[in-house]
């Protein structure tokens, strides 16, 4: 098992090279001059010679690939930059910023895992019934509408109509209670996220426990005379949630990227919203940083789904 975790780990660094290669010479090729942005067009057309110097000091007069293994070299020490608009340093805006996304995602994947797989068991030992019958429904409707447009929607209602919860921010000024202040900015963005996570995992929770319940051992429990609660948690359950957890594994890096869009709905201050003001302000220092940082944490998703997959499954590591 040590072997398989160790070849996994020593895998994910091509791949991180490999990402970060793309997103540097991607953004290099779009022509962003970042000394446009941090001098005036009276200073650039004044002052060519210290223009000349300035990139020079920054490197920017280096060949590309020694600009990228310098990127690299300081990304590798901690030093992620400053942002090219504003001056601020990047690893600062992300140590305040990365952790706001990290609890909408993670709020998120308990909420939908709860209600989703719960639901999706409940249809399964009443087949047919008004449970599975809305929760089909309710699946098929979550993973056709979009976030976004799940975001308006609960904007719409629940902010413009009946005033229960704000529309924006992540806090407010003026709160005298921290925590449910915190809980009514976060009420509907978690609830998007988790709108399309919990339709996700009640189909597949619903489909892998009626595979589990035909499945000949559990039959043979039924005529053994066990009860059938019994039947459906020891043996049913508990052998329908390891191909469940894989999903919900794989489903974490979706909770991250889809907080881009989620986040710039509601005006969350988080990561994706960090990113998507960065895009529209050319800000490339930023943007290739968080998407570096977003491509790292799927790869590390990735990799925890391959060991719990092998924990479940010896022969997937002994395949390896």
């Amino acid at each position: 098992m040590l072997k398989f975790i160790l070849k996994k780990l020593l895998l994910m660094i091509p791949m991180l090279l490999v990402i970060s290669l793309i997103v540097f010479f991607g953004l290099q090729a779009t022509g962003i001059d970042p000394i446009n942005f941090m001098l005036s067009p009276e200073q650039l057309s004044a002052s060519p010679e210290v223009v000349e110097q300035l990139r020079e000091e920054l490197g920017l007069n280096d060949p590309l690939i020694v600009q990228y293994f310098n990127w690299l070299g300081n990304m590798l020490h901690g030093d992620f930059g400053y942002s090219i608009t504003d001056g601020t340093s990047i690893a600062s805006t992300l140590a305040v910023r990365m952790p706001y996304t990290l609890e909408l995602a993670g709020y998120s994947l308990v909420l939908s895992a709860i209600i989703g797989i719960g639901i999706g068991i409940i249809s399964a030992i009443r087949q047919n019934g008004i449970i599975d019958y809305i929760g089909r429904v309710l699946a098929v409707l979550g993973q056709a509408v979009p976030q976004f447009l799940v975001g308006i929607i609960l904007i719409q209602i629940f902010s413009i109509k009946l005033g229960i919860f704000p529309a924006a921010n992540r806090v407010s000024p003026d709160a005298t209670n921290a925590f449910v202040d915190a809980f009514m900015h976060l009420f509907l963005p978690v609830a998007t996220l988790t709108i399309g996570m919990v339709a996700v995992l009640m189909r597949y929770a619903r489909n892998t426990m009626l595979d589990v319940l035909n499945s000949d051992y559990i039959k043979t429990a039924r005529s053994k005379g066990i009860p059938e609660w019994k039947v459906y948690l020891k043996h049913g359950f508990r052998n329908a949630m390891k191909p469940v957890l894989v999903i919900l594994m794989f489903r974490i890096p979706t909770l991250i990227g889809g907080s881009v869009v989620v986040e710039s709905v509601f005006s969350y201050p988080g990561i994706g919203m960090t990113m998507t003001n960065a895009i529209v302000a050319n800000d490339y220092n930023v943007v290739m940083v968080t998407t570096l940082i977003i491509a790292a944490t799927m790869l590390v998703c990735s990799f925890m789904v391959d060991v719990l997959n092998a924990i479940m499954d010896p022969r997937v590591r002994l395949g390896e």
